[in-house]
């Protein structure tokens, strides 16, 4: 059995929950992790479970723009922060490979 550091666990709780339409499993083959522990962290962080609920309706409907522009914030913010896990994955790794 592989023993995950408690930093990636909590950093792929949090991927998982950044990512409102991505599916356990979709994110654990990302991480390459088994889908049932990512389950597991995810139920033992207290994370949102099951998904979906209400969304909160503003008052004025944004304009085009800048719903792309708030569409584009969060894929940079989600796409830093997988960057950031798989940084932290890989110097895990290589730590586990040296002799």
């Amino acid at each position: 059995m592989k023993h995950y550091p408690p930093e990636f666990k909590a950093d792929a709780v949090a991927l998982y929950e950044s990512r409102p339409g991505a599916t356990i499993r979709s994110v654990a083959a990302d991480l390459g992790v088994n889908p049932e522990t990512l389950r597991n962290w995810v139920r033992a962080a207290g994370a949102s479970w099951p998904r979906g609920g209400r969304a909160e309706v503003p008052a004025d409907p944004p304009t085009p723009l800048e719903a792309e522009n708030a569409a584009l914030r969060k894929k940079v913010r989600e796409l830093e922060e997988e960057r950031e896990i798989l940084r932290k994955a890989a110097k895990y790794f290589a730590g586990e490979t040296r002799w």
